[in-house]
């Protein structure tokens, strides 16, 4: 493995995630980089408690599952996975957490709900994981919910912002991650509010939990003025072809600002379809269409104006080159990531989602049991999260699940994303 020559700079880059004093000496091999994070990791768990163990823990593993597109209409996402996996790779590369190695299992659910379920319970009754972590998807993730809670096994920051995983009192074992798909579009609403004078709305929405929660969120936004300010309103399915019919008739309404909630095949689709048109309005997209590689297939150039919004920080803008996160989030891309690009989105969400596991994992010590590792989740306080932006921290509570609930509303100017204004909460 290659080494990296200024080891107090990447030593003193790594304690400032979490807030620690700056780690002195020889840190010479990647892997190095890892151990030193379980370390610090370790020293806020506490005393470890007596031994328990839960399915999928023993003294030297830890078995963990996910679901994940790996094929099928959003196959883009499945970049989640590879990330996944490689984050683990380099946690198991380093000495694993607590003297264990960490065994991902992540099957192919090709986005598809019933394939999902079988996928969730070969996890669960046959390969005996400890929890599930990071499965991608409204529709998916519903699909097991009920299952999961109850055989009380641990639905752990999963990569959607459906309202319906903010429920601790139905649900109390599942947890949604990403920030909340109803606040995310009552600020997008807002902002048009505020810079668009007479607005004429066409929303486009994928028709499932996800497009329903953006939709039901923008149209809180717009309060009282809602019915009068959209004169477009249109559904896709997630397996069409393309939205083109869609985009025309969205046009056609004599709209100045359309709004797309759905996914990244969809989203590249209706940017194509928007130019083709020689269409110009106010343009937005909900953050997870927003990534630069599901951009690309639209060309970036007929993406310029876009509006959207973030919560972490992208590795593709310069202005986050000298970073010391956005360094090692690359360091460790270069050296492990070998399916997926580290500038995707999906792939940034992972490594969060990844990194918050991990903390779980460590701060439980030996007791690996299902009901603490929920305990741990739910009481996190004021975490500083790597690549996460400025100002935004993670903090749960058993009845507040809300992961991340802050965002940044964002411009893509000269193929990139800029900051419009300072970071804000949809609540």
């Amino acid at each position: 493995m290659a080494e990296f020559p200024v080891i107090n700079r990447i030593s003193a880059r790594f304690a400032s995630w979490f807030g620690w004093p700056a780690i002195k000496g020889g840190l010479r091999m990647f892997g190095g980089i890892f151990r030193l994070v379980l370390a610090l990791l370790a020293a806020t768990a506490g005393t470890a408690m007596a031994q328990q163990y839960g399915p999928g823990a023993s003294d030297t593993e830890i078995r963990i599952g996910q679901t994940v597109p790996f094929s099928g209409p959003v196959s883009v996402a499945g970049a989640v996975g590879h990330a996944s996996l490689a984050y683990f790779a380099a946690v198991n590369k380093a000495g694993g957490i607590n003297g264990r190695q960490i065994r991902l299992i992540a099957l192919d659910d090709a986005y598809s709900p019933p394939k999902t379920v079988e996928a969730t319970r070969r996890l669960v009754e046959d390969e005996n994981v400890l929890l599930m972590y990071g499965s991608l998807g409204t529709p998916t993730n519903a699909a097991v919910e009920k299952y999961l809670n109850q055989k009380k096994v641990p639905q752990l920051f999963i990569n959607t912002g459906a309202s319906r995983f903010r429920d601790p009192k139905t649900f109390p074992w599942t947890m949604g991650f990403v920030p909340g798909y109803v606040s995310e579009g009552r600020a997008m609403a807002r902002y048009v509010l505020e810079t668009v004078p007479v607005p004429r709305i066409a929303v486009l929405y994928q028709n499932d939990d996800l497009g329903k929660d953006f939709r039901a969120g923008f149209r809180s936004g717009l309060g009282d003025k809602a019915e009068s300010l959209i004169v477009s309103e249109q559904t896709y399915e997630v397996t069409d072809p393309t939205v083109d019919s869609q985009v025309i008739n969205a046009k056609a309404s004599g709209a100045n600002v359309f709004y797309f909630a759905g996914t990244q095949k969809a989203s590249a689709g209706q940017i194509r379809a928007v130019h083709n048109l020689a269409w110009s309005p106010l343009h937005l997209v909900c953050s997870i269409a927003g990534g630069l590689e599901a951009i690309k297939p639209a060309g970036l150039e007929n993406a310029e104006g876009l509006i959207s919004t973030a919560y972490a920080k992208d590795p593709s803008d310069p202005a986050w080159s000298d970073d010391t996160e956005v360094k090692a989030y690359m360091d460790w891309a270069n050296a492990y990531l070998t399916q997926a690009s580290p500038r995707e989105a999906v792939v940034t969400n992972a490594y969060v989602a990844s990194f918050l596991m991990a903390y779980v994992l460590q701060k439980a010590g030996s007791n690996l049991t299902r009901e603490n590792l929920l305990t741990i989740a739910a009481h996190l306080d004021n975490l500083h999260v790597p690549m996460l932006l400025p100002g935004i921290t993670v903090t749960t509570t058993p009845s507040d699940y809300s992961v991340i609930n802050k965002f940044q509303i964002q411009r893509f100017v000269g193929g990139r994303w800029i900051a419009a204004g300072k970071v804000i909460s949809g609540e």
